[in-house]
């Protein structure tokens, strides 16, 4: 059995329901959410062994988010526990045509932000290992969490393990100037790395006449082992086209379009990632492309950050069973 890891942030997700506005609602719908901790779970929702690596207070938020991971079989035993800091929460409000959704961040001195290197035992954690996972989002958090990221993709090197990248840049955390300078450092210890053909440009100033071409140049530029980037059409906020491709030793990988009716689109792009690298893992870039189109398909209509997808689900819509009569 392949075995993935995953490290960083999973925050408290509140949204108002019935597409309230933040100052007019009454109640929230609570969730958790975290770019690596949703592809730890949807890798385990589709067969593969996963563990979740964080820092978290411990108190009731702090149990929660453990527990919500927890209950979809990720292992959670290598979290680091504090009675200090404060586990980090964000709001979204759902918008309409015009109005569009909006997001705001809680997550200022989070636990996950006061990590420093040595806290984790990563030879421990990598033992029996596959792959190690994490995103743009972990290192923007502090000069810490910088500092601990890049402790914790050598050691997965130094152990063998591949390294995946969700580039998941992030305006509100960091310049595009700051991403560049350490997202640039970081991409000497990753093999495969997940991004839009947006953030390439704002964190690497690379942009070509197609999206085949940036995947090229990604991967001379950087010796990737494999890319993959995902396209999202927004037509409205209720109706957006998605897709992506791959690139690997000089050959392109595509898919069809889907036509979605969104439900909830947050952790959409971390689905994609966690159905390619499962799809690469079991199969390589043409399975990786499928699945990662077909596991983010199957997320964006339910709400919450959590993939509630099946293995079974997404095998039936990667072949193109997609329809909307009743299962019955």
């Amino acid at each position: 059995m392949q075995k993935v890891i995953t490290f960083g942030e999973t925050m408290i997700r509140l949204s108002p329901p019935d597409n309230n506005r933040l100052e007019q609602t009454g109640s929230f719908d609570v969730h958790v959410g975290g770019s690596e901790s949703n592809v730890a779970v949807a890798i385990k929702r589709l067969g593969l062994d996963t563990s979740f690596v964080t820092r978290l207070t411990d108190n009731p938020l702090g149990r929660m988010v453990r527990n919500k991971v927890r209950e979809h079989g990720v292992d959670v035993s290598s979290i680091v526990w504090t009675e200090e800091d404060r586990v980090g929460t964000y709001y979204v409000e759902y918008g309409a045509n015009p109005r569009p959704s909006a997001v705001i961040y809680d997550r200022k001195d989070s636990a996950i932000s006061k990590i420093e290197r040595g806290t984790v035992d990563w030879k421990e954690v990598f033992a029996g290992g596959t792959l190690f996972h994490t995103s743009g989002i972990t290192p923007a958090l502090s000069s810490s969490a910088r500092r601990v990221t890049e402790e914790a993709m050598q050691k997965a090197k130094k152990q063998g393990l591949k390294v995946s990248v969700d580039l998941n840049y992030r305006s509100k955390l960091w310049s595009q100037e700051e991403a560049r300078e350490c997202m640039t450092g970081l991409m000497e210890f990753t093999d495969i790395l997940v991004t839009s053909e947006e953030d390439t440009e704002r964190v690497f100033g690379i942009s070509g006449e197609s999206y085949e071409e940036v995947a090229e140049t990604l991967a001379e530029r950087f010796d990737f082992e494999a890319v993959a980037i995902t396209l999202r059409d927004n037509i409205s906020m209720r109706r957006n086209d998605w897709t992506a491709i791959a690139y690997k030793d000089g050959n392109f990988f595509d898919d069809m379009t889907y036509e979605l009716e969104l439900v909830d689109r947050v952790g959409g792009g971390d689905s994609f990632t966690a159905g390619f690298l499962y799809g690469y893992l079991t199969g390589g870039p043409d399975k990786g492309i499928k699945y990662g189109n077909a596991t983010s398909a199957i997320k964006q209509t339910n709400p919450g950050d959590l993939n509630w997808c099946t293995l079974e689900e997404v095998k039936n819509l990667a072949k193109g069973g997609g329809r909307v009569r009743i299962s019955r």
